[in-house]
């Protein structure tokens, strides 16, 4: 009987997991990522927006500090994967910097996922020479990539601007300049 149910809910918990069809964006009330044809660009908007759950990890630049998703509630985040041995990210980074600048005082925070490191010190030195003011989140693990479920990963860099309720409203599979950002996040600002 036991194994008979057992497999009764795993054949259930197949039949679940494969109901949301090709074109699906969302599963459920969490962010999964879909890139129809391919598509390196995404917008959502309204319901089509769904919330990232369990971003968190260690501070880059503070020891024994934590950066949680959390700690920025209300506000506009976007949030940037990158890493140090990124060649795009080196042109990305003063470009966020700029977001951050400029918007910081509309309630729009920048926050990097720094991946793919096996020590702090590389990262730690870009944060420097480039001036950065943002917050990192230093994801040796991958733990805290896994918060963007779909994401392929070796998409770095990639940015995800969240709304006011740290639902994803966009998608950057590459690297973004200011420009891409700015309206976009002003705009988001502004919602009630």
């Amino acid at each position: 009987m036991r194994k008979a149910l057992t497999g009764l809910m795993a054949a259930l918990l197949l039949l679940t997991a494969c109901s949301t069809g090709d074109d699906a964006v969302v599963a459920g009330s969490e962010f999964q990522l879909v890139a129809p044809n391919g598509e390196t660009k995404l917008r959502y908007d309204g319901e089509e927006r769904k919330g990232i759950k369990g971003l968190t990890g260690p501070s880059l630049m503070e020891d024994g500090k934590t950066i949680s998703l959390d700690d920025y509630a209300g506000k506009v985040v976007i949030v940037n994967i990158w890493g140090a041995w990124c060649p795009p990210c080196r042109t990305e980074a003063p470009e966020l910097q700029k977001v951050q600048d400029e918007t910081g005082s509309l309630g729009v925070q920048v926050l990097g996922v720094d991946v793919k490191e096996t020590s702090t010190e590389s990262p730690r030195d870009f944060i420097t020479n480039r001036r950065l003011s943002y917050p990192s989140i230093y994801d040796e693990s991958g733990r805290a990539m896994l918060s963007f479920r779909g994401l392929p990963p070796n998409t770095v860099p990639s940015t995800f601007v969240l709304d006011k309720q740290h639902r994803v409203a966009a998608a950057f599979l590459g690297p973004v300049i200011a420009s891409d950002l700015l309206q976009l996040v002003k705009d988001l600002a502004a919602e009630s």
